[in-house]
Formats: structure tokens, C-alpha cells, sequence
């Protein structure tokens, strides 16, 4: 699947706010928006004022960029939550949120999606006992997810779960931080999700 290459700090500064693309370093003074506040580019400097259609794609380009998904992938996303009963864009984020990249990052055993989406990939992860290498792998309430016996000494896992030792699982999830797992309680309500998303102006894109 292709993947965007660009430097992830300048994401950060096309959305104008912090995507949290970097883990760890997007929380200091290192992280490049709080030193550059604005569009990348010779022109990044000048403000100018975004049409309908443009609110609406840069929206959906920031949802995008959070869970680190692409354009053909996340159009397919965006017509199974509107073939599924409920609000499209709230069952759209649920969606996202059921990736097996981001419940491992939500659980804290990565600093970023990105980086989750790698040791899902490397195999560091079971679900249900059985391993699990697909990073859009759609997790269901009732799965548990665990770092997986040969993996529970990598040092990435160990860094990132000191690292996020004082972040708060999200109560759609439980953690057990002795045995390196967590399990899906239900599945993610909008309520739940905390990005600063406007799902609304995603369908009316794809609704044109």
C-alpha cells in the first residue's frame, strides 16, 4: 500500500495543528509547528481564505494524516460506514478507531500510530491468541489484544509503554499493564474519540 513520504513534520503545518505524527517529540519544543506556525512552502506565510470544497478536503486530509491511512483505503472505509446503520461520519471514525494499529497505540504499547502500524507489522502483536500482521485488521468488541511472548522484551514496546505511563486508555478499552495486553470492553463512541475531527464535512464531500 502506498504511504505518504513527505516529512511528517510538515503535515503538522499544512492542518496548522499538531497531528501528534511523532510521538514523544510532537509534546516538545522540538516539534516544528511551535517553531514554524504555518503553511509549508514559499507562500506557507500568506493567509487566505479556504472555499466549501477546500474546508471540506482539508478536513478530510487531516483525518488521513491521524490514522495514517490512504485515499483509496479510506474511501473504502467512508462507504462501508455508509452502507452501516447510524451516522456515516460517527461510524467512519469508529472504523478508524477498530484498526489494530490504532487500538495498539491507544493501549500505549506505541508512541505513535506509525510506529504501531510497524510492530504490527513485524508481528509483535496477537489477537485472540493468534498473530495478527495486518495493521488495518478490524478488531471487534470482546478481542483481546497482547504483546506476543517473544516480543515482550523489545525495547521500542518497553520505551513506549514508559513513555505513556500517565496517558489514560480510553474507556472503551481495558489494559493490563502486567501481562502486556488489553482487551476491547465495547466498541469506540463518538464521545470517545478525541480528535479534533468535523466528520460532518467529510460526507458532504464524498456527497457531492
Amino acid at each position: 500500500m502506498s504511504r505518504y513520504k513527505d516529512e511528517q513534520c510538515r503535515i503538522c503545518r499544512r492542518e496548522g495543528q499538531k497531528i501528534f505524527l511523532r510521538g514523544e517529540r510532537s509534546d516538545t519544543d522540538k516539534c516544528s509547528i511551535n517553531r514554524r506556525d504555518y503553511a509549508p512552502g514559499q507562500n506557507g506565510q500568506k493567509k487566505s481564505k479556504l472555499s466549501e470544497y477546500g474546508t471540506q478536503l482539508r478536513e478530510k486530509q487531516k483525518t488521513k494524516s491521524f490514522y495514517g491511512v490512504g485515499e483509496k483505503q479510506f474511501r473504502k472505509y467512508f462507504d462501508m460506514a455508509s452502507k452501516t446503520k447510524g451516522k456515516t461520519g460517527e461510524v467512519l471514525l469508529q472504523l478508524l478507531e477498530s484498526r489494530l494499529d490504532n487500538v495498539v497505540y491507544r493501549l500505549g504499547f506505541a508512541s505513535s500510530r506509525s510506529q504501531a502500524r510497524m510492530l504490527v507489522t513485524h508481528g509483535a502483536f496477537d489477537v485472540n491468541g493468534k498473530k495478527v500482521n495486518i495493521p488495518s485488521y478490524i478488531i471487534k468488541a470482546g478481542d483481546v489484544i497482547s504483546v506476543r511472548e517473544i516480543k515482550k522484551d523489545n525495547g521500542t514496546i518497553k520505551h513506549a509503554l514508559e513513555v505513556n505511563s500517565a496517558r489514560p486508555v480510553p474507556t472503551w478499552l481495558e489494559k493490563d499493564a502486567e501481562k502486556l495486553s488489553g482487551k476491547v470492553v465495547r466498541l469506540a463512541g463518538r464521545e470517545d474519540i478525541d480528535l479534533p475531527v468535523e466528520e460532518h464535512l467529510i460526507v458532504e464531500l464524498y456527497s457531492k
